[in-house]
């Protein structure tokens, strides 16, 4: 098999416990995750993975595949990597790619997903893929939730943090900062290799799973979008998200589904 899609998700989110289960336009965040990731044509499969059983028997209950995992993940690339050994047990194949795509990412677009699988499958060598697009607003700048990245000339990450970086002290007039989107691509060895090697005190400091391979002397080759998603951290996150799902035409193709 080529490509498949995990989402990790826990319930245990230190900034907005039980998050995955929080409704957005009457659905659970989880769902639109799910739905809008399994609309990308490049995937082959599409897996929920979790530590929790409450998640475990709701993704369940729509008829997403999910696969358990331990509680002792603290990265959710970790959760996945330990996910995709299940899966190739399952499916008695190796599987090529795997993009994971945060469970808190409820207006991911499934174009994100493509761009992905195509750097992956291309013939410069790229191994890890991360989305990217261009912070507009300065307090997203400064907000701590928010994960900046910048780059080096040949589109690599140098670093990942959530402090507003880099400086606009010589550039004043507008802010030149970039924020991570949580799809992030692997092919199957650069996920076993990221697992093996030990946490580093960069990416603890941050809590950002890109750090320890960037700290490893490993490449991030980010893929801009235009599109403008983001997280959800706070219920203020949600209510904001709600608003533009309404209009979302994405949303419109499967809320039948479920509303």
């Amino acid at each position: 098999m080529k490509s498949i899609g995990i989402i990790p998700v826990r319930m245990d989110s230190s900034r907005y416990p039980g998050k995955p289960l929080k409704k957005i336009c009457g659905i659970p965040m989880v769902t639109h995750v799910y739905e809008r990731t399994k609309r990308s044509k490049k995937l082959n499969d599409v897996f929920i993975a979790t530590c929790d059983k409450e998640i475990f028997n709701y993704a369940s209950s729509i008829g997403a595949k999910v696969i358990m995992t331990s509680k002792k993940h603290q990265r959710a690339s970790d959760r996945i990597a330990e996910a995709l050994k299940k899966i190739e047990k399952i499916k008695g194949e190796k599987i090529k790619n795997i993009i994971m795509i945060q469970g808190d990412e409820p207006l991911v677009d499934p174009e994100m997903i493509n761009e992905s699988i195509l750097h992956l499958n291309s013939n410069d060598n790229t191994k890890v893929t991360n989305i990217y697009t261009n912070i507009k607003k300065e307090s997203d700048w400064k907000n701590k939730n928010i994960v900046k990245v910048v780059n080096d000339s040949e589109s690599n990450a140098i670093y990942f943090s959530r402090e507003a970086i880099p400086s606009t002290k010589k550039f004043s007039s507008a802010i030149m900062a970039k924020r991570q989107i949580c799809v992030i691509g692997f092919t199957n060895e650069s996920l076993n290799l990221f697992q093996k090697i030990k946490p580093t005190k960069l990416e603890i400091i941050e809590s950002i799973d890109m750090n320890r391979l960037i700290e490893n002397g490993y490449k991030v080759k980010m893929i801009f979008t235009n599109k403008d998603p983001f997280p959800v951290d706070t219920y203020e996150d949600l209510k904001k998200i709600e608003k533009i799902m309404v209009k979302d035409s994405l949303f419109k193709k499967y809320k039948k589904i479920y509303v």
